[in-house]
C-alpha cells in the first residue's frame, strides 16, 4: 500500500470514529500532496510524500516553539497533538548516535578532509536519511564530526 493510500484509508477510519484532530491533519496532508502533484504535473512517489510529511512536521515544531514564546499553551497542545499524528507516518526517527555513525561512514568512504567538504557529505547523506532524521540535526552532527577531521 502506498503512503497516500494509507493516509486515505486512515482518513476514512478517522471520519467513522469522528476524530476531529486526525481528520483535520489528514485532510491537510492530502491537500498538500494534491497541491504538489498539481505543481509538478505528475503523481508523487512515496519518497516525495515523505518529504511533504517531514516539511509539515518541521512547520509544526516551529509553531510549537513560537506559541510557547507567546504563552499560548492552548495552541501548543493542539500543535503537539497534530505533530504526533504526523510523526506516525514517518519512519522511526534516528537517534543522534545513529546519525553520527551514518555520518562517520560517509566521511570515511569519501575521504573528506575538513569542514569545506560539508556540502559534499550532506548531499551524499541526506538521500540515505530521508524521512528518518531532521536535516538540521544531521547538519549539526556533520559539522561537529568534520571539525574533528
Amino acid at each position: 500500500m502506498t503512503c497516500e493510500a494509507k493516509i486515505r484509508e486512515d482518513l476514512k477510519e478517522a471520519l467513522k470514529q469522528q476524530e476531529e484532530a486526525r481528520v483535520s491533519v489528514l485532510r491537510m496532508l492530502l491537500s498538500e500532496i494534491k497541491n504538489t502533484e498539481i505543481a509538478q504535473q505528475k503523481p508523487l512517489d512515496d519518497d516525495r510524500i515523505l518529504d511533504i510529511i517531514s516539511r509539515e512536521v518541521k512547520r509544526h515544531k516551529e509553531s510549537i516553539e513560537a506559541f510557547r514564546q507567546g504563552n499560548r499553551n492552548d495552541l501548543v497542545v493542539r500543535e503537539e497533538a497534530e505533530l504526533l499524528i504526523l510523526m506516525g507516518y514517518l519512519p522511526k526517527q534516528m537517534s543522534r548516535e545513529e546519525i553520527g555513525a551514518a555520518v562517520q561512514q560517509v566521511i570515511e568512504a569519501m575521504g573528506v578532509k575538513g569542514v569545506k567538504d560539508k556540502g559534499r557529505v550532506m548531499s551524499q547523506l541526506m538521500p540515505q536519511l530521508r524521512g528518518r532524521a531532521d536535516g538540521k540535526e544531521v547538519s549539526e552532527v556533520v559539522s561537529e564530526l568534520l571539525a574533528n577531521v
